[in-house]
């Protein structure tokens, strides 16, 4: 398993509303849907189309 790293993140309350309501639709905490999110946009970028849960 890939060593995980921890940073402090500062964001608009209405955007961590918005991850909220998102990670709690898709049964996730708020940093696991913050991570699936960054997963998706860099296979995104690469040109991957392999989904990530």
């Amino acid at each position: 398993m890939a060593e995980r790293k921890s940073f402090l993140l500062r964001i608009d309350a209405r955007l961590y509303a918005e991850l909220r309501r998102w990670a709690s639709a898709d049964l996730r905490s708020i940093n696991g849907e913050i991570e699936f999110i960054l997963k998706r946009w860099i296979d995104d970028r690469r040109g991957e189309s392999s989904p990530r849960s």
